[in-house]
């Protein structure tokens, strides 16, 4: 195993995590990263991120709104 890759039974890392929830609200994903995020990413993992990162937008979104009008 080259030591730049990770054991396949390691969770994923927050980078991992956060660009899967970016592909998928974007409705873009690899295959291979999907492979990936079923096998080592859990499914709390995924329900946080995708509840911050609609929480993000939406407070952007509205902040958005308040300062131009």
């Amino acid at each position: 195993m080259n030591h730049k890759q990770k054991p396949e039974h390691s969770t994923l890392n927050l980078k991992e995590l956060s660009g899967s929830v970016a592909a998928a609200a974007l409705g873009v994903q690899s295959s291979e990263n999907r492979e990936r995020d079923f096998s080592r990413g859990k499914l709390h993992q995924f329900v946080l991120a995708g509840v911050l990162a609609t929480a993000l937008f939406v407070g952007s979104v509205l902040t958005a709104v308040n300062i131009l009008l």
